[in-house]
């Protein structure tokens, strides 16, 4: 049976109107930033609340401690990173190659624009990847990538098929998180997305691939 989180790590209250849904996303901003400068072994709530301005206890109203702000910042980034890619596969208006590339390329970046974001969550939250959050986010992601690749190899056989989308997205999340480990330019980030996207391209076509 899946397990829900556990209220130590879930918000307190879901904000309903205008003025606390900005509260909540001015805290948000300021966790990811205080994450980001401090690293989640020195991230507080209270470094949290001065960052955005606000006191501790308004803070509480919506997350309890700071379990449940590291929480919500990984779930956020599950749900835009699945967003990111369904958004780029599913554009049909672009040959396969042309979405790999185009994945490829936006994948790369934004793991070098939020490397010290994403760095200090997994160091943070490692048994936060089994919730049911980050289960439906998988889950979405692997129909997508199973769509994306029977248009792409129509004739290859099922199992060829989900061998080379797992492949390609590992190998993906792998080498953008390896690389995203040093600071790097947007020239790098170019030469390195293009040649990434070449040897995805290329194994495509060496499995059937003729558009």
């Amino acid at each position: 049976m899946i397990q829900r989180p556990s209220p130590s790590i879930s918000t307190r209250k879901q904000p309903k109107q205008a003025r606390a849904t900005e509260l909540v996303a001015a805290i948000l901003a300021a966790a990811a930033q205080v994450l980001a400068a401090e690293g989640a072994q020195r991230f507080t709530t209270t470094r949290v609340a001065e960052r955005a301005g606000v006191s501790v206890g308004s803070l509480y109203q919506y997350f309890p401690n700071k379990a449940a702000l590291l929480f919500r910042l990984q779930s956020d980034e599950w749900r835009q990173t699945t967003e990111l890619l369904c958004g780029i596969l599913e554009n049909t208006g672009l040959s396969p190659l042309e979405r790999i590339r185009t994945l490829v390329h936006a994948f790369i970046r934004s793991e070098c624009e939020e490397a010290a974001v994403r760095g200090a969550l997994n160091d943070a939250a490692p048994l936060y990847r089994d919730a049911p959050e980050a289960q439906e986010a998988r889950a979405t992601a692997n129909r997508t990538v199973e769509a994306f690749m029977r248009e792409t190899l129509p004739d290859a056989p099922g199992s060829g098929r989900a061998l080379a989308g797992e492949l390609i997205i590992k190998t993906l999340s792998t080498v953008g998180a390896d690389f995203s480990e040093k600071e790097r330019t947007s020239g790098e980030i170019e030469a390195y997305s293009d040649a990434l996207a070449d040897m995805f391209c290329a194994y495509l076509k060496s499995l059937g691939y003729s558009g």
